[in-house]
Order: C-alpha cells, then structure tokens, then sequence
C-alpha cells in the first residue's frame, strides 16, 4: 500500500481524526470470448478466465484519543513515504493546538482550513457516496436505527452542528451555503455546567451518569403545578415546566445522575426548539445534526429526538449520519485534494475495512468501551467504484425505490435464518475459494484468514445489525466480497460459472424448440416453471451446493420435477397471465441472477417471449462477482453467443 497523500483533522474534544488516500494492489478475474468464427469442437469453452492486478483509490479514515497523538504522528511518518506531500490539512480546535508538534515531527507545513466549509463538504460527499448514512433514532423501537434511502437531491438541508456551542448551517447546494443561526448553549454548557454540578470531568462519563438518572427529580413538570395536565393550552401533566424547578424549593440532596439527566433534556429542547424554528422558517424539511455532542450517543440522539417530534409535533424527524465524526476530516481531505477532483467519482464504504455504527452505549457495549482507546479504534474505508453511480432514469420515483425485500435490521426471525445461512456456507466458500486456486500453496492460509474475518462481521452483525446501515441479504453477500477480494479471491466461482454456462449452452436450442411446440397457455406456464426452476442453481444456498457437489448431472428436468406445486410461497401467476392476453409491455427491465441453467435455460426463454411479444428488454447484472451470479462482462460474452444461434434474440 503507497499513500500519496495524507490530511488530519483534529476537531473539538478529545479525538483526533486523520484522513489518508492510498492506493491498493489487488487481483480481479476477468473474462474474454473466444473467437468463435472458426469451426468449432464441442468441447470449445465459450470464453477465457484471466487473474489480473489492478490498483484502486481507497481513502482512509481513522478516529484516536489525542492521547494518541504521537503514535498517530509516526504512522502519518511511515506512510509518508516515496510521496511528494509538502502540506499538511488540518481543520478544528486541534489544528491550532497541535500545529507545532505536527510540523516538527513531520517536517511539513500545516495548511489550516476553514472548519464550516470543511465540515459541509464532509457533509455533502457521505450523503452523495454512502448509502444509509442518514439514520432517524427510536430508542424503544424494535431496531434503535431506521436508515433513510439515499435521496437522489441531497439539497436543501439545515445542519445543526453542536460543538462547544451550536451553529444553524442552511445548505443549498455543493459551495452555497450559510450560517443562519446558533446559541452558546451546546455541548460544552451541557459539559461545563455538568462538570460543576457533578464533580464529573469527562463528558463520557457525563453522559454515562444522565443516561441512569431520572430528569423528573429534578425538574418541576406541569403536574407538580397543576395537578395533573394544563387542558386548555394543551400541556400533558409530564410535560417540563421547568429544568432543575424543584431544586429551588426542596432541601434535599439530588444525585448526580438526576442532575445530569436534568441538564442534557434542557440543552437537547433548547437545541431541539431552536432547530424546529429555523426549519419553519426556511421551509426545510431535512435536518441533520452532528458535532461532539452527538457523536452517536443513543442517549444525546434520543433526547434530540423527543425535542424535535414534540416542537414539530412529528412533522420534522431528526436525522443523524453514521459517520458524522468524519465529515470535518472528509472535508479537509476534499479541500486538498481539489485538484484530483475526488467528486467526479462514486465512493463506496469497504465493509471489510470498516469498523461501522457501534453502540456507545456504557451498558450496551462494554467490549467496545474497553476497546476505545486503542489507536485505530474507528475506522472508515472508501474505494473508488470504476463507474460513477446514478439513480436509474427509468425508476418513476427513485426516492420510493428499495432495492431489497427484506429489511434484516427491522426483522429479527429473518435476520438470524439469514446470518444463519452465510455461516452455514461459509466452509463451501472456503473450500471454493482455495480449489480456485490449486496452484498458490499459500491460498490454504488466505482463505482461513477469510474466513476468519467474515465470520467476525458475522458475529458482530448478530449483536449491531445496524453497524453498516439497514442490514439485507445484499449486504450480507457484498461483506463477504469486500472480505474475499482483502484475501485476493477476486472470484472463487469463476471457473465454476464457466463450466456451468458452457454446459448449459448446448441444451438451449433444445429447450426452446420444446416449448414452441407447447400451446399458448401450456408456453406460459412451462416458461415461468422454467424461471423458478433456474434460480435453485445457486451455490449461496447450502442444499444446493451439497446437491451440485455430490451429483453433477443434476440438471434442468430434475430441477423442474421437484418444484412444489402451486401456490407458490410468492404466487402472482394468475395476474401474470391476465396482463399477458393484454397489450404488450413497452419495456421490461430484468434482474438476472446464477450462471449457466438459470440465466441460459431459465432467463432467456422467458425474455425470448417477450422479445417476440414486441416488448423491450433490459437485461441488468452485477458489476462484480457474487457467488455464481453471472456478472456484467459475462453476460455480454452469453448474449452475443445465443444470439448467433437464436434469431430471435439476435
């Protein structure tokens, strides 16, 4: 690894964050049709796997104690190295306090940047890049974290940044935007004032104290004036009247988690109201909030949270970013590196690399307390996607659009049938991914370093689902990737699909004629069986890789035989039919999914109906290998092959 440039950021508080891009050597499987003019034998494959290195853009992010400093000097040091860096970008309270130090020990020049726009940069390019990172905070909910769908416009949205104190930040777009407003009451009142009342100096161990104690000791409610609830102006009887109000006029000694509570829930609606104002005022329904304060504390999110629903009466959620201790150091990172113009790029979170969302929580997470004060306690990984991402034009509504169908976060059962299943496959993709590899003798040790790895995402995943946003199937399949590809298994499959696709290859005219020669009806029904029947041959699932290994003649014919009978677990047949005696489509866009007998016996047929029926169709596949799903280049190379043999598809 060979970083070319390095940026730190030290912010308010107690960590520093530290932003270095790097480039990644790493080997990806690619494939390339034979020339299939000449006359060919029957045992011709279709095309060529190569093992081939490429280098990725990854940025990196990393979160220390500044109790740390020196040791993450050292490593800013060694990975200087063959770089021609003269400057240094740092942004934050720490860009001042550690500016001699840094220049010193690095020899280069410390370049301060402005900690708004470095903060808004930040800001703009993880909500653009990272799918899920806005999040709405429900404490007593099923799952904690309800992950937002990225929105195709990021803009307008109000920032409310609660540092030392709080600044109301209106963004409108990639350079516009404005301070519309603030208060001196922010975190460092909630930390100064608590550190008076409680004796407490660390704003942890603050808010450990507040998240035990219990606010209504110490503060007077509508109850305690009234006797109950204020009716007529609508004022619940447990509504606050006033924060510490019973402390004036009660002789007893409070405890310093009640006083602790009391002091965050009147800092959290003083922020809460004020943050309601400015988005009525500015016609702003997207408010994030961010700084130290939060720093995805579930206690500071929840109190932010009942503000924000009470003074909007639950018109205005409050929305919180997974990576919000990063934005300053992104957007520093982003100042300098301007001239490589890092936005023209798509950015994608490295799961394998990613520590992710962890709970904070005292209570909830004692291991990940222990471990918070090790050097690279906090870590965010991004590499740079080889194509730019867009919202797919032909979507009616891309802000409505889910591409998963089930939410694991949200659903318990589902969650641990799913995680059970990753685990249970894990030895065949260990044993897959070696076998890909006959001749490297060290792929043994690789691959059980993998599976090591995934299984520890794995095992975390069970505890904090909502570690990399809304936890799928989908991103189950692309953590054990990300992990695969860290091990150099660009794609353990490969030959696998190749065999399958070459083999399935020669039965397609013949499953085509057979059903030409069926009725109107009888097509439809055998062509769907068809669809169903071709999806079973996927290796993800564990029976069926068990089955594909102990009998490699199992094929087609045998897959349909032993289909249930309808009604299917999802069965919308009937309606299918129905639509079919219609009008054609215009347009069908088509997810395809394994290689060989699914797409090539299962797929084409189907769409070959519709291609005859005058509807057009998109074929859309994965860009990168999972599993024996047939990937992008693939596909091409299996197209253009049916379409020399089928006129139809030509």
């Amino acid at each position: 690894m060979k970083s070319s440039a390095i940026w730190r950021t030290p912010r308010g508080g107690s960590l520093t964050k530290l932003a270095y891009y790097s480039t990644v050597q790493h080997k990806v499987a690619k494939v390339r049709s034979f020339d299939h003019s000449a006359k060919e034998t029957d045992g011709d494959p279709l095309y060529e796997i190569s093992v081939q290195e490429e280098i990725t853009a990854r940025l990196h992010f990393i979160k220390f104690e500044n109790a740390y400093i020196e040791t993450c000097l050292d490593f800013i040091k060694d990975h200087l190295v063959n770089t021609e860096t003269k400057v240094i970008k740092a942004t934050g309270g720490g860009a001042y306090k550690f500016k001699d130090l840094i220049e010193k020990k690095l020899k280069l020049k410390v370049d301060k940047e402005d900690e708004m726009t470095c903060l808004i940069k930040g800001c703009n390019f993880v909500l653009k890049n990272i799918p899920h990172e806005a999040f709405v905070y429900a404490k007593h909910a099923d799952s904690e974290f309800r992950f937002q769908n990225t929105h195709p416009d990021i803009f307008p949205y109000l920032l409310i940044n609660i540092g030392s104190g709080v600044s109301i930040v209106k963004v409108e777009s990639e350079d516009k935007f404005e301070r519309i407003g603030g208060s001196s009451i922010g975190g460092g009142t909630f930390w100064g004032l608590g550190a008076l009342l409680t004796k407490t100096k660390r704003f942890d161990e603050l808010l450990q104290l507040a998240s035990k104690g219990q606010h209504t000791n110490v503060d007077m409610l509508v109850k305690d004036i009234y006797g109950g609830a204020y009716g007529s102006l609508g004022l619940t009887g447990d509504l606050i009247a006033s924060s510490f109000g019973k402390s004036a006029t009660t002789d007893k000694e409070f405890s310093k988690e009640d006083m602790a509570k009391s002091l965050l829930h009147m800092i959290s609606n003083d922020i809460g109201q004020l943050a309601c104002l400015y988005a009525k005022l500015h016609n702003l329904t997207r408010v994030y909030f961010g700084g130290f304060f939060i720093r995805g504390h579930p206690v500071t999110m929840h109190t932010i949270t009942y503000s924000i629903n009470f003074f909007t009466k639950g018109e205005v959620q409050a929305l919180f970013l997974r990576h919000e201790g990063y934005l300053g150091a992104i957007g520093a990172f982003l100042k300098g590196a301007e001239e490589d113009n890092p936005n023209q790029y798509s950015w994608g979170e490295n799961y394998a690399g990613s520590s992710g969302l962890m709970s904070v929580s005292p209570d909830l997470n004692p291991v990940q307390r222990a471990r918070s004060g090790t050097f690279s306690f906090d870590m965010l990984e991004m590499d740079r996607l080889e194509r730019q991402l867009v919202n797919l034009p032909l979507l009616q509504d891309p802000t409505s659009y889910i591409p998963d169908t089930v939410d694991l976060t949200e659903d318990a059962l589902a969650r641990e049938y799913w995680l059970f299943c990753f685990e249970e496959a894990l030895d065949g993709v260990v044993k897959r991914a070696v076998a890909s590899q006959k001749d490297q003798p060290e792929a043994v040790e690789r691959a059980e370093k993998f599976r090591q790895k995934y299984r520890h995402k794995l095992q975390t995943l069970r505890h904090q689902p909502f570690a990399y946003g809304s936890l799928t199937v989908r991103s189950l399949l692309d953590t054990r990737e990300h992990c695969l590809n860290e091990f150099n298994f660009p794609d353990p499959y490969s030959k696998i699909k190749q065999k399958e696709n070459d083999m399935a290859l020669k039965y397609y005219l013949k499953v085509v004629k057979s059903v030409e020669e069926l009725s109107w009806e009888q097509r439809q029904f055998t062509l769907v069986k068809g669809l169903l029947a071709g999806n079973v041959f996927d290796w993800g699932a564990k029976a069926v890789s068990d089955v594909l290994e102990s009998d490699p003649d199992f094929g087609f014919e045998q897959a349909k035989q032993q289909l249930q009978e309808r009604p299917w677990l999802v069965d919308a047949y009937n309606q299918w039919i129905e639509r079919m005696k219609g009008p054609p489509h215009k347009c069908a866009l088509f997810f395809v999914d394994n290689s060989g007998i699914d797409i090539i016996l299962g797929v084409f047929p189907f769409i070959r109906e519709l291609l005859i029926r005058g509807t057009e169709v998109v074929l859309a596949s994965n860009s990168g290998p999972a599993l024996n799903d047939v990937t992008n280049s693939e596909l091409q190379i299996l197209t253009e092959r049916i379409a020399a043999m089928d006129p139809v598809i030509q």
